[in-house]
């Protein structure tokens, strides 16, 4: 059967009927997953307006599953990406901060090396210091025998102006102190003699030895062997005539025996 309606003019619906149509619309189209919206036109139009038929809704937009597996996706990215970042920068900070105190500990060791550097080269010249410095008998274990300035007819000068030192023939002649040698060789009366010009400027003198050990211009240190004692020169018997001198040459001499106690040996 088929329906007729008479001719003429039908009224569209009203606004308020419209409205309503196009809110439950929304409300259905919302609860299954669609989103709709208005379009604005559809708002504005009058009732006395000509345009064509109105349904309640201009624009729908679908966000399919794809859609929603790309966004996310994306979230997923970048909630790794700030993970990433956090841990880089995390991880930056633990190396910086490894450095330094690497550094810390090399700088350290630098200033404990360079302390105890400082220290055995202080210790070193101390020693060295010490070693320049310091005197010792001209023969160990040895006593004086003559002392200075005795009388005798055996000296030109009409005394002695050195002291002798008792000495078997052969017993080890030391330089008293560090210096250097000035004469080795034969020396008239005193024999085979050595004079050595110490440190402090002063010289000592070694006679009637019986070999020689050094050589003019040689330097020595204290302790060193110079010669082995004899009896050569103008002599009695074998012994160590021993002088010390303000100066090179003969007559400048001063008392052996308070030169080397004031030098801290013990005589």
């Amino acid at each position: 059967m088929a329906f007729t309606r008479a001719t003429g003019k039908h009224r569209r619906p009203s606004r308020a009927v419209r409205t309503g149509a196009n809110i439950a619309g929304i409300a259905t189209l919302t609860a299954t997953g669609v989103v709709a919206g208005f379009a604005a036109p559809a708002l504005a139009a009058t009732d006395d307006a000509p345009r064509t038929e109105d349904t309640g809704l201009t624009q729908a937009i679908v966000i399919g599953d794809d859609t929603a597996d790309r966004v996310g996706e994306q979230a997923e990215v970048q909630r790794t990406s700030a993970e990433e970042t956090t841990a880089r920068l995390q991880a930056e900070a633990e190396a910086k901060k490894e450095a330094a105190a690497v550094k810390k500990a090399a700088d350290e060791a630098k200033r404990k090396a360079d302390a105890e550097r400082a220290e055995k080269e202080r210790a070193d010249r101390e020693e060295q210091r010490k070693r320049l410095n310091a005197y010792v008998a001209p023969i160990d274990g040895s006593y004086v025998s003559t002392s200075y300035k005795a009388s005798s007819g055996l000296w030109s000068s009409g005394s002695h102006t050195g002291v002798d030192f008792h000495a078997a023939e052969g017993s080890t002649v030391q330089s008293v102190g560090a210096g250097t040698v000035v004469e080795a060789g034969w020396g008239g009366a005193y024999g085979n003699n050595v004079v050595i010009k110490h440190n402090d400027g002063t010289y000592t003198q070694y006679g009637h030895l019986s070999s020689i050990s050094v050589s003019a211009g040689q330097a020595v240190t204290a302790g060193q062997q110079i010669g082995i004692s004899g009896s050569t020169g103008n002599v009695t018997g074998p012994h160590l005539h021993f002088e010390a001198r303000t100066g090179a040459t003969y007559g400048t001499d001063i008392d052996p025996v308070e030169y080397l106690r004031s030098h801290g040996v013990g005589i």
